[in-house]
């Protein structure tokens, strides 16, 4: 019997006792869920209406019902301010008596719902903000962190690159605390390997020449060029590198929070050869080609991993209050730490810390004439075990 075969049965077990000695049920007849994210500005794309799309498509998957209960879906946009985030949290569980709160990209918004929903005892599913710091630091009973972290944007990407070839690296950083902790990061990773780091350079937000870094990056002869940007700045660069030939495959190009939607953007014949991490592809497997055909259907478009990882929250919330009759924060939570999670037809687990544990995937984004139609632009490279993916578990946090 599998160790993921004996967790079904004993979450099985615990989710009927649960069931039996629950002594809530559903708070006012109505699960209230909150898709809180940036709907406008420059994470609209990888989260946004999306993400309240692939929230909707697992209510559905219930039929909009849990218990013979009604499911609800709010959404809002907190304009990547921490501020306006942390009043919208308090407003949906104060007044609105909204459950639960999903997606929060930015890692301040992350932090402050997530301190907002133990304070309130509601629960809060990260499945956009990176930082570990949301199990490692300030994990809580009542939250769950389930997007690759930092650790795994860092240390089991640096491991997956160094085994491919990747002993030296140059790295272009961003020059602000963002850029200079992933740069850092990967760079201990690189030389606990063995590995060495030949240079960096660290430029200004928006940045529009890269030529200077580029060739500084070129001439190092370093196996790889290490991006540490998101957006605009990983656009650009990535744009200007091709210029500049670096998209070639002489240097692995690496770069580390890279949605789908920005490679569409760009474009294979400037994104080609980009290697970096992810929890979700849409070609990974029948599941995940079932579920991003659904969304594609509504959207045009096919989900970036915040999206897809949103679907997989939203839908094991459900699940657990569907086992215990309850959705009690106390009660969902720990079901939901017992329950194995259906990732798209492959089983995983949410640890007792609240951390989501599965295998990522260091990707290649194809050639141009490696593509086989719309949306096919990525190629797998290596499974990242989640042992080498993840921090150890936090023994200090485990749900009630």
């Amino acid at each position: 019997m599998t160790r993921y075969h004996t967790r079904y049965l004993l979450g099985t077990l615990f989710a009927t006792l649960f069931a039996v000695n629950a002594s809530a049920e559903i708070s006012d007849n109505v699960v209230r869920i909150g898709v809180l994210n940036d709907m406008a500005g420059p994470y609209a794309d990888a989260d946004g209406k999306g993400s309240a799309i692939a929230a909707e498509m697992a209510i559905k998957d219930f039929s909009g019902i849990v218990k013979g209960k009604r499911i609800e879906l709010i959404s809002a946009d907190h304009q990547n301010k921490p501020d306006i985030a942390a009043a919208i949290a308090r407003r949906w569980f104060d007044t609105e008596k909204v459950d639960a709160i999903v997606d929060l990209p930015v890692t301040s918004i992350a932090l402050a719902v997530q301190q907002i929903g133990l304070e309130k005892k509601r629960t809060v599913m990260i499945t956009a903000a990176a930082t570990s710091d949301i199990t490692s630091k300030f994990c809580n009973p009542t939250s769950s962190h389930w997007i690759d972290d930092t650790r795994t944007l860092t240390a089991g990407t640096a491991r997956a690159v160094f085994e491919r070839g990747g002993k030296t690296w140059y790295f272009l950083a961003v020059d602000h605390a963002f850029g200079a902790a992933l740069q850092r990061q990967v760079a201990d990773s690189v030389t606990a390997l063995g590995g060495k780091v030949l240079g960096a350079s660290r430029f200004p937000i928006g940045t529009s020449d890269f030529a200077s870094y580029l060739l500084q990056a070129q001439s190092s002869n370093a196996d790889v060029v290490a991006i540490a940007a998101v957006g605009d700045d990983l656009s650009t660069a990535l744009k200007q590198a091709n210029e500049f030939g670096l998209m070639s495959g002489k240097q692995i190009i690496a770069s580390f929070i890279v949605f789908i939607t920005d490679v569409h953007a760009l474009g294979l014949s400037v994104a080609q050869n980009l290697t970096f991490p992810s929890a979700f592809y849409w070609d990974q497997s029948d599941g995940t080609r079932e579920f991003s055909r659904r969304f594609n259907s509504v959207t045009g478009k096919m989900p970036t991993k915040n999206q897809a990882l949103t679907y997989i929250a939203v839908r094991h919330y459900l699940r657990a209050i569907e086992a215990t009759g309850s959705d009690d924060t106390f009660i969902a939570n720990k079901a939901m730490r017992t329950i194995p999670v259906d990732f798209f037809g492959r089983q995983a687990i949410l640890r007792a810390d609240g951390r989501f544990m599965y295998d990522p995937v260091l990707y290649q984004v194809k050639k141009p004439a490696e593509s086989k139609g719309p949306w096919d632009y990525f190629k797998a490279v290596r499974e990242i075990p989640a042992s080498e993916a993840f921090l150890p578990m936090n023994e200090a946090c485990t749900a009630p």
